[in-house]
């Protein structure tokens, strides 16, 4: 009714109106009756006015309404900040009941999906890296991260420190017997190259002067929304990327370390409560058929970086379910069994048992970052 191009004043009794419906709705509940109605009946008037377009009435109402407010809801000291934290405490709420029972971030730590997921990887190069622009790029497209750490004196390691931020930024700082540096890459990928690390950096070793430290690039984890709301309703369905909380895993929790009392993982669902399953070098049977799915097929194909389910044989103390081509396990009731789509790289199910039912925390639902061919829904 009153668009873009009315008078001045008809926009401004307009404001005027919508301030004092804020009011009326803010304060219905403790404003005394007579109160109330006085303000009711100073906005109807308003819109009287302005509908027959009488400037003069608006402005009169106009002032009336200021004095009205001002003594039925007088400006309290500072209420700007009062405001403001109920604003911010409502999105908090908000936030974390989207967190709760919506959708959650979450980072791949691991290597174990590839290459349906990605977790951090490490490459050594032996050149410098690029010019700024194209590292950030680089960063902001493909969470890409270049390194060029030299010893710029004669150094010997004595410690790796790591430490994450916002539960998806890691920084290892690497402490030397006369100084220390910080990089943007995990310790596992930093260090000993016997225990799955890529730089090689490990404790006691000596680097010369103009010797590489760690010279390449570290790219980041897939980054994630997974959907905690879906498994309200609906059950979790062999084949589904799901996320869940490692408690009740005693073989899983006794490596963490003392400060940490569990963690998520994800894997690929691939056997529900009483399913028998089965590995024949490279198939997944499930109750006595090849297992069915195009992900179980792809995995199976060992095409296109996918290299098939294998026949673990972990050393103590965990165990090594499904160890040979006749060997079967039958699902108990209210458990799940995970398995990696990197089969023989994938520290999962046959290693330290079933998922509890409980701890299922969710669907794996959307890669948001990096860009890469994996960016978008999760199959």
């Amino acid at each position: 009714m009153f668009g873009i191009f009315s008078p001045r004043y008809l926009k401004l009794a307009k404001h005027y109106r919508h301030a004092l419906s804020h009011v009326i709705n803010y304060r219905r509940d403790v404003l005394p009756v007579a109160d109330l109605e006085e303000l009711e009946n100073l906005r109807e008037e308003l819109l009287c006015a302005m509908r027959g377009r009488n400037r003069a009435a608006c402005e009169s109402i106009e002032k009336k309404i200021d004095n009205a407010i001002g003594r039925v809801a007088p400006l309290e000291p500072n209420s700007w900040i009062k405001e403001n934290v109920e604003a911010f405490l409502v999105v908090l709420v908000i936030v974390g009941g989207i967190r709760a029972y919506g959708v959650q971030p979450f980072r791949i730590p691991t290597a174990s999906m590839q290459p349906t997921l990605y977790g951090i990887t490490a490459t050594v190069t032996n050149e410098d890296p690029p010019n700024w622009l194209i590292r950030a790029f680089d960063f902001a497209w493909a969470g890409r991260w270049h390194l060029n750490l030299r010893a710029d004196e004669d150094v010997t390691v004595r410690d790796l420190q790591e430490r994450t931020y916002a539960n998806f930024f890691t920084f290892t700082t690497i402490v030397f017997d006369k100084k220390s540096e910080t990089v943007f890459a995990p310790a596992m990928q930093l260090g000993d190259k016997d225990r799955g690390g890529v730089f090689d950096i490990k404790l006691g070793r000596r680097y010369k002067k103009g010797d590489p430290i760690a010279v390449g690039y570290v790219d980041t984890g897939d980054q994630l929304f997974v959907d905690k709301a879906s498994y309200h309703f609906v059950p979790p369905k062999r084949g589904n990327v799901f996320v869940f909380r490692t408690t009740g895993i005693p073989l899983i929790q006794m490596g963490l370390p003392p400060n940490i009392d569990s963690q998520h993982y994800i894997k690929r669902l691939a056997g529900v409560p009483g399913d028998k399953l089965r590995i024949a070098a490279p198939n997944l049977y499930i109750n006595g058929e090849l297992a069915r799915g195009e992900m179980f097929r792809r995995v199976m194909s060992c095409e296109n970086g996918y290299s098939g389910y294998t026949n673990p044989h972990h050393p103590p103390p965990y165990n090594s379910f499904l160890s040979g081509p006749t060997e079967t396990f039958i699902v108990p009731a209210g458990k799940y069994f995970a398995l990696g789509d990197n089969s023989k790289n994938s520290l999962d199910s046959r290693a330290w048992g079933t998922v509890p039912e409980e701890h299922v925390a969710g669907r794996a639902l959307f890669v948001y970052w990096p860009f890469t061919k994996r960016w978008g829904f999760i199959w």
